[in-house]
């Protein structure tokens, strides 16, 4: 017997762009009549996909084109891809909010989406009238729901407020209460789209091992949308890359993470110099940040074996001198996931360069063996420490790229990426 409990078969989603009218008496008969007959509608024009780069010179989009792939019981499946890749829209069509254009699903087993904040919730009804209401579209009876509804209304920590109406809920406790109805009624597919992102930290760490133990312990199968790719690389074996509308790839997810992120189409510089007075402030101007090699030369190609040399030049003119003033940077891989924060304060009251009224320059030697092999970006920090931003990591700074290759580059055996994010040497004794 067959594992495969989704088929996705040459599924199409079209929908048609503008003000939503039916046209002509003519126009819906002739379109009709192309469809029933398995042909192409004659009012599309040839080659139009949901490309949201692209003015469109049509009436109509492919929201979805083709998708073909096969789900087996046990998996969890990541679903990848840019906001317009056609994501949401795939699930809708599984999930029976939407029906295809073209093409069919055959799914076995019950489905329990999440795929909006609210969604299948009633706003007049209460968390307890909502938890029946689902259970019983899902088709439990009345049993089997009290059986399931104190671990619901603890999972999800809205007990004080079970007996309140839905419309009353914040965001986040909508989506606590939505993925723990979702997650404990036991269905066969387990469908959640991004909504986890409105939860916190804490909830977030809930679900995806919520969705493990569905996974792994009772052999249900999930799908995943996320934007949120450390949370799809801890939950997902597999990945699904869509573009366009179309499946661009399905492999592992450590590959499939990566194509992803090879679509950026952001530059990859290693030099940022400030032609003008970007961010011009009270206290000093950031001037440059740059990748240097030892001498000091700027770098084209900023690839850089593990136990290689560079540095990190950070240049700014300071208008007003403070005492708390400190630059740096930090250090970030591709998923976006913080590796460390450099300050020029962090060495010893005796080792600190002091910062000076007018043009400063500092060179930062940048640890060797420390990161594994792969790509890399960094972005400046300028504070009064402990006081304030002057430059927030976190906003629309300036970033330099670079590739570290070699997990460990002496060594033949681990020439490549080593199991990690870092790759440090250390050092062994008998004793100490």
């Amino acid at each position: 017997m067959s594992n495969t409990v989704i088929e996705f078969e040459n599924v199409s989603k079209q929908y048609r762009l503008g003000t939503i009218g039916t046209g002509t008496l003519t126009h819906d008969i002739n379109r009709w009549w192309h469809l029933v007959r398995g042909k192409e509608d004659p009012y599309l024009q040839v080659g139009q996909v949901n490309d949201r780069s692209v003015k469109s010179t049509s009436d109509y989009v492919w929201a979805l084109k083709d998708i073909t792939f096969n789900v087996q019981q046990g998996e969890v499946v990541g679903i990848i891809g840019k906001n317009g890749a056609g994501k949401s829209t795939l699930l809708k069509i599984l999930s029976r909010v939407t029906s295809p254009t073209t093409g069919s699903i055959r799914a076995k087993g019950r489905i329990a989406s999440l795929l909006e904040v609210g969604t299948g919730f009633h706003g007049e009804l209460t968390g307890r009238e909502n938890i029946y209401m689902n259970g019983a579209i899902l088709g439990m009876t009345k049993r089997e729901i009290t059986s399931k509804f104190d671990e619901i209304v603890d999972f999800s920590g809205i007990a004080k407020y079970v007996d309140t109406p839905v419309k009353r809920y914040s965001s986040g406790m909508t989506v606590r209460l939505g993925f723990a109805i979702a997650a404990h009624l036991e269905p066969e597919i387990l469908v959640v789209d991004e909504v986890l992102a409105v939860g916190d930290a804490e909830f977030q760490k809930k679900a995806i091992g919520k969705m493990k133990d569905v996974s792994q312990g009772g052999g249900r199968t999930v799908l995943f949308v996320s934007h949120q790719l450390n949370s799809v690389a801890a939950l997902c074996d597999k990945c699904v890359l869509m573009k366009d509308g179309t499946v661009n790839d399905i492999g592992g997810t450590s590959d499939i993470i990566s194509k992803y992120l090879s679509f950026d189409e952001k530059p990859q510089i290693s030099t940022w110099i400030n032609k003008g007075d970007k961010y011009n402030n009270e206290f000093c101007t950031l001037t440059e940040i740059s990748i240097v090699n030892e001498n000091g030369d700027y770098v084209n190609q900023s690839v850089f074996a593990n136990n290689q040399v560079f540095y990190v030049k950070i240049e700014f003119e300071v208008e007003t001198l403070h005492s708390a003033l400190c630059v740096g940077f930090a250090v970030y891989d591709t998923r976006d996931q913080l590796l460390f924060w450099s300050y020029n304060t962090d060495v010893s009251e005796d080792r600190i360069i002091p910062i000076q009224k007018g043009r400063n320059t500092f060179y930062a030697e940048f640890p060797k063996r420390v990161l594994n092999n792969g790509e890399y970006y960094i972005k400046p920090l300028i504070s009064l420490h402990f006081i304030s931003w002057i430059i927030n990591p976190d906003s629309e700074v300036p970033s330099l790229h670079f590739t570290i290759m070699g997990g460990l580059s002496d060594s033949i055996i681990w020439n490549d990426k080593r199991p990690g994010i870092l790759a440090p040497i250390l050092e062994y004794k008998k004793q100490i």
